[in-house]
C-alpha cells in the first residue's frame, strides 16, 4: 500500500464521530503520522483499534493506558495538538 493510499485510510478511521477525539486525531494524520518512525505508526494504527470511551479518557489526561505503546503515541498526539495550537 502506497503511503497516500494508508494515511486516506487512516484518515477515515481518524475521524471517529466525537468532536473532542476528531480535532486530536485527524490533524496528527494529517499533519504529524508522515513523519513518524515505523514503530509509531504501528502504535497509531494500534490506537485506533481502541475504543472511543477510552481514547477519550486518555486523552483528558483522566486514566493512562496500560499498554506503554499506547501511553506513547497518546502522548505524541497530545504534544502535536498543544503545539499546532500555539499560533
Amino acid at each position: 500500500m502506497s503511503e497516500n493510499t494508508e494515511v486516506k485510510k487512516l484518515w477515515w478511521h481518524s475521524r471517529r464521530g466525537m468532536l473532542e477525539l476528531d480535532v486530536l486525531l485527524v490533524p496528527f494524520v494529517e499533519q504529524a503520522y508522515s513523519g513518524l518512525d515505523e514503530a509509531d505508526k504501528q502504535r497509531y494504527q494500534q490506537l485506533l483499534e481502541e475504543e472511543d470511551t477510552d481514547l477519550f479518557a486518555w486523552f483528558l489526561e483522566r486514566v493512562v493506558p496500560d499498554n506503554a505503546d499506547l501511553q506513547r503515541i497518546v502522548n505524541l498526539v497530545l504534544e502535536h495538538a498543544r503545539s499546532t495550537k500555539r499560533t
